[in-house]
């Protein structure tokens, strides 16, 4: 098993950031600030679930083809390869706790469908490449 993150590792993103709160060989735990009026790219993973557990604010998670309202003390489970997103349209921040169970971890394991801030994957072409 391989977790990449190390406690206390952080990173700001344009909808907001980031930290590894608490990890092991095959899990990593993460709180995730969402700004308001911001979402998270429309992705998948190859190697990790993951549980998503809301603490603070109100949001709609989108998992394959549902659209999930969320708040305080709501959980939801996004299984491997399933298409996922969160997006905060209120006033505040959403803030949850995300825990990561797969092999390998890392930022790598992020396939971005559709992205807001234009980090969306191109497909390759010879030009690309």
């Amino acid at each position: 098993m391989s977790n990449r993150y190390a406690i206390g590792e952080k990173d700001s993103r344009p909808w907001g950031s980031w930290e590894v709160v608490a990890g092991g060989d095959d899990y990593v735990v993460k709180r995730i600030v969402v700004s308001p009026g911001a979402r998270l790219s429309l992705q998948r993973h190859k190697h990790r679930e993951e549980h998503w557990i809301v603490v603070q604010g109100e949001g709609v998670v989108t998992r394959d083809a549902e659209r999930i309202p969320v708040s305080s003390g709501v959980a939801v489970y996004l299984p491997l390869g399933c298409v996922h997103r969160v997006e905060n349209p209120g006033a505040g921040d959403l803030v949850f706790i995300e825990v990561q169970r797969g092999d390998p971890l890392d930022e790598n394991d992020i396939e971005r469908l559709e992205d807001d801030y234009g980090r969306a994957e191109a497909a390759e072409t010879p030009a690309t490449q």
